[in-house]
């Protein structure tokens, strides 16, 4: 039996993070998966991340893993492979399955990050090929480039439901709808908002009653429920699509923790049956710790950090902190935690309705039912203002835990302040430079430059564009409105794609001046009608 001072089980961002904290702490530390590659979700995330730079904002999910790579090889982190760890012991003992052997290892510490599993729901013709979760689809389309379908249906509106639409969307294939049984989008509004505005239709309080299809999917039919999850006959729709993609939940992977012995509760809020851990993830037995997503469904940015605390805490455990030392690594990481779980979309709030945001503003009511801002609500933000000249239009309508736009304005036009979770607001003193790095650098694509002056009967709107192939400057096609409907002819002035602004081009549009304030989106073509 080999031993370790720390084994990690799962080598995501809450196992990874746990395994260089630890590390470089001076600990020897050894960390297994089941899979082929290191990483977890993370390669899978195409889209950048939310918080501010201590949380890797505004950086890829790819990218975060490749880095935490090669800080673990740095930090001498040994990594197994196609490892499956099938047992954990109340001694801190583990089995593990290497291709035809069962090895035995023994840590002085284990931290368990096996994250988390989709949660699936049943329905007629849900066992047809073709109905997929949305997690399956971010495989086969980032690490496989392989699309799931043609025409999709995803079920769930919530932010894994909302960021795999759009990714959908990016490689190609056409979304015909986001379904949700919920009355209120679940997610981000600004992942809702760059959804509706490429055209896609929401249907809350609606949930799927068949598949279609003798061997695979052919079709859907959707119905509406009412408040108490009954269908309410005559609502029945359909969809012809080939794919339906499900993002309806995560559940914690905790079943070794379970198997170890350790206290164990069922927490709604938490995803479901979760280890009851101390603040920095210690369990019920000591030295055996959990991070990430297998103590609670959260964020990536999140489990990094949890990841980081549980290293801290099993070096300390084994003498390699001391009291005060790891008292000041833990206050930080705690600071930078806390600062996540703040605003509407903190774990307390989870299932409660927001009315108003921190600031007064009202929450759009249209936003969480349709997935975008009417043009009469926009202006209740402190982003949106009509100035003189070029500057920026920030969309961001709640409390998100965000800021890389304050960070990206060299000229201070934007200000979050140090609550991250505040709404940015657009200093009407400062002068914009028009150079475009706030709209690159917002992980919501949510921020937009409008310059009303462009020409005497033209406004120039600069759009955040994710999408191949790019168009040219000098191409005429259509500006769409924030529902993704057809709002007027537009011509591409100027597209950017800077190294600084990290595969996010900016795209340039002519419109007509009234629409300045609602073209937010293009696409090639003629205007029909």
């Amino acid at each position: 039996m080999v031993r370790y001072d720390l084994i990690v089980i799962g080598a995501g961002p809450a196992g990874l993070s746990a395994a260089i904290e630890a590390a470089r702490s001076g600990l020897q530390v050894i960390v297994f998966d089941e899979n082929a590659k290191p990483g977890g979700q993370l390669f899978k995330q195409i889209h950048k991340f939310f918080g501010s730079k201590e949380h890797k904002a505004k950086i890829r999910g790819f990218q975060i893993g490749s880095e935490l790579l090669e800080e673990a090889a740095q930090a001498g982190v040994e990594v197994v492979l196609n490892a499956s760890v099938i047992g954990l012991y109340l001694d801190k003992e583990i089995t593990v399955r290497i291709e035809d052997r069962l090895l035995h290892y023994k840590g002085d510490t284990v931290i368990v990050a096996t994250g988390a599993s989709e949660t699936m729901v049943t329905f007629d013709g849900w066992t047809l090929p073709g109905v997929i979760g949305a997690g399956a689809a971010q495989t086969m389309m980032n690490l496989h480039s392989v699309q799931p379908g043609k025409r999709i249906l995803m079920l769930g509106s919530g932010n894994v439901g909302l960021v795999v639409s759009f990714q959908l969307l990016q490689a190609g294939c056409e979304v015909a709808a986001i379904v949700d049984a919920a009355p209120r989008i679940g997610g981000y509004g600004v992942h809702a908002a760059k959804v509706a505005r490429c055209g896609v239709p929401f249907f809350l309080s609606h949930t799927i009653l068949r598949a279609e299809g003798d061997d695979r999917v052919t079709g859907v039919t959707i119905g509406e429920v009412d408040g108490s999850w009954n269908l309410i006959a005559g609502t029945e729709k359909h969809f012809d699509v080939d794919a339906i993609c499900l993002a309806v939940g995560l559940s914690p992977m905790s079943q070794l923790l379970q198997m170890a012995g350790c206290e164990m509760e069922d927490h709604p809020k938490f995803g479901g049956l979760v280890p009851i851990c101390d603040t920095y993830g210690e369990t019920s037995i000591p030295g055996l710790f959990a991070a990430g997503d297998v103590s609670g469904i959260e964020e990536a940015s999140s489990a990094m950090i949890e990841g980081r605390i549980a290293g801290a805490a099993a070096a300390l455990c084994l003498g390699y902190f001391s009291e005060s030392e790891f008292a000041l690594r833990a206050a930080e990481l705690a600071r930078a935690l806390s600062s996540l779980r703040q605003g509407m979309f903190a774990p307390e709030n989870k299932g409660k309705k927001s009315i108003v945001t921190e600031e007064g503003c009202p929450v759009s009511e249209h936003l969480l039912g349709t997935g975008f801002l009417t043009e009469d609500e926009i202006f209740a933000y402190p982003g949106v203002k009509r100035i003189k000249g070029i500057h920026p239009v920030i969309e961001c309508s709640q409390n998100i835990p965000c800021n890389p736009c304050q960070d990206a304005c060299a000229r201070k036009c934007i200000k979050v302040g140090e609550r991250i979770t505040s709404l940015p607001v657009v200093d009407e003193e400062a002068s914009c430079s028009g150079c475009g790095m706030c709209v690159a650098a917002c992980s919501g694509q949510c921020i937009f430059l409008v310059d009303e002056e462009f020409e005497e009967d033209y406004a120039a709107v600069v759009i955040p564009y994710e999408f191949l192939p790019l168009p040219r400057a000098g191409e005429k096609g259509v500006a769409l409105d924030r529902s993704g409907k057809e709002l007027c002819d537009a011509e591409v002035v100027e597209v950017k794609s800077l190294t600084a602004f990290d595969k996010t081009s900016l795209l340039t549009i002519k419109v007509s001046k009234e629409m300045s304030m609602r073209a937010r989106f293009y696409k090639k073509g003629v205007r029909v009608g």
